[in-house]
């Protein structure tokens, strides 16, 4: 494993300098045809393209690019690599300015140039690389071995998660039960000892990374499973239980003078709504205009599939808990809600065509409407309708705590997962760290990852 580590880092520097090289002579080609006339053999530029992939390399390893195991989202990474390139080339400029200035003649179009070619060269480095690497995974080469302490819910949630999953690169030896006293196999794989056991389980078995799945364990006992581990050379991590994930942000603020931590509090405010609200105008109107021949042949699709209104409208709470009338495209029956209101798989009140609605969301369209009313938001949670609304807030702890927020045709919960008959409670939970981490930044990844699910994703219904 520890070679593998090292092959994997050797090799993914490599790819970085070798996809740096060819970005600066991409932009070398892009600089000639531009200006029309000979700038010179590329061999000029090799000492600048050479500075600029150093320091691509060396910002890359700061910015702990090298350190990371595991496969990360694609947009994540690429959100990394604009300011980490970005600050390669300041660097780079910065000492060709000050160190090289008389023995290089300073191309800042060719910089600039470079700059947005290394962008498109690294990602698809990086992505080759990553593929590659998580190839490899799958047929057991580099894979780390996972000891799953508990064997409850939670532990078989991460052992299928887990399996699901084979290029992240894991392989789950087995478990540790909390006593000894549970079952001798859980999904397949052997319970191999207990917290006691801890120590003599991760040597005879190799195990180089336990991760806790205990999320009702007090701290004392996670404090005691922990020094169990600690004694061997391995990575610890912790499945948190709800008030952890809540509590991601701890701030310091006063109260007339008496310091006062803040663990919960609603990240978006002030000009954050506005700057929130202008971009769904924006994307809303833009939207509507270029879905507006889908929206037409939807339209005309439902009334000649069925009989019945185009638009299914329904009482939802949105912002405040307030009530307001959100639009959808009709995909069932006129009288479905007669029959019940919840919609579930393989659902028999569908129309023929609203089979293919629900199936690419096609039927969420409308909602951009509502979205230009002010009603609701691109992102933010799911409506519910009042009934079921006060039935959760009697059984969902915070649940009510979600309509801080406007409404939102799609939301952290979804892109994870959690649509259609799913847990109400793992729903909340989702939301409520929406609500609590909001930025820009993750209104656009959402907005991206639903368009993907939307394109490539078979589990809707």
């Amino acid at each position: 494993m520890k070679r593998a580590r090292v092959l994997y880092g050797i090799s993914l520097v490599a790819v970085d300098f070798a996809m740096s090289m060819l970005a600066f002579f991409i932009a070398y080609l892009l600089r000639q045809w531009t200006l029309g006339k000979d700038i010179g053999p590329f061999s000029d530029y090799l000492l600048l393209a050479a500075i600029q992939s150093v320091s691509t390399v060396l910002v890359f390893f700061f910015y702990k690019f090298y350190h990371r195991r595991h496969a990360a989202l694609l947009l994540d990474e690429v959100y990394r690599l604009v300011g980490a390139v970005s600050v390669a080339t300041l660097i780079t400029v910065a000492f060709i300015t000050f160190a090289l200035r008389d023995q290089l003649e300073f191309q800042r179009g060719m910089m600039l140039m470079a700059w947005a070619a290394e962008l498109v060269t690294v990602t698809i480095g990086r992505a080759a690389h990553g593929r590659a690497h998580r190839w490899l995974q799958r047929r057991g080469v580099g894979t780390e071995r996972v000891l799953i302490v508990g064997t409850g819910e939670v532990g078989r949630m991460i052992l299928q998660k887990m399996q699901q999953t084979p290029g992240l690169g894991y392989r789950v030896v087995g478990f540790a039960d909390t006593n000894g006293a549970g079952p001798e196999r859980v999904m397949g794989l052997p319970v191999l000892g207990h917290i006691e056991t801890l120590p003599r389980v991760i040597e005879e078995k190799d195990i180089e990374e336990v991760i806790i799945g205990l999320p009702e364990a007090t701290h004392q006992e996670l404090v005691g499973i922990i020094s169990q581990c600690e004694r061997e050379k391995v990575s610890i991590r912790v499945f948190p239980d709800v008030f952890q994930i809540m509590a991601s942000e701890v701030t310091i603020s006063d109260l007339a003078g008496l310091p006062l931590l803040t663990i919960r509090d609603v990240a978006l405010r002030g000009w954050k709504l506005t700057l929130k609200r202008a971009v769904d105008v924006l994307v809303s109107s833009a939207f509507l205009i270029v879905a507006s021949p889908v929206m037409l042949l939807t339209a005309i699709l439902i009334k000649l599939d069925s009989p019945g209104p185009v638009f299914f409208v329904q009482e939802r709470m949105g912002l405040d808990a307030k009530p307001f009338k959100m639009l959808k495209f009709r995909s069932m029956r006129a009288d479905a809600e007669r029959l019940g209101n919840w919609t579930t798989k393989d659902d028999p009140r569908r129309t023929r065509i609203g089979t293919f609605l629900r199936k690419t969301s096609i039927d969420e369209l409308p909602q951009f409407i509502n979205v230009l009313m002010g009603d609701m938001s691109l992102v933010g949670p799911r409506p519910e309708q009042p009934s079921y609304v006060e039935q959760f807030r009697q059984s969902i702890p915070r649940y009510m705590e979600r309509h801080r927020e406007k409404a939102g045709i799609t939301g952290w919960a979804q892109i994870n997962g959690l649509r259609g008959d799913t847990s109400i409670a793992e729903r909340t939970k989702y939301d409520l760290w929406y609500i609590e981490n909001w930025s820009l930044w993750l209104d656009f990844k959402i907005i991206i990852r639903t368009g993907l699910k939307a394109l490539f994703d078979r589990a809707a219904y």
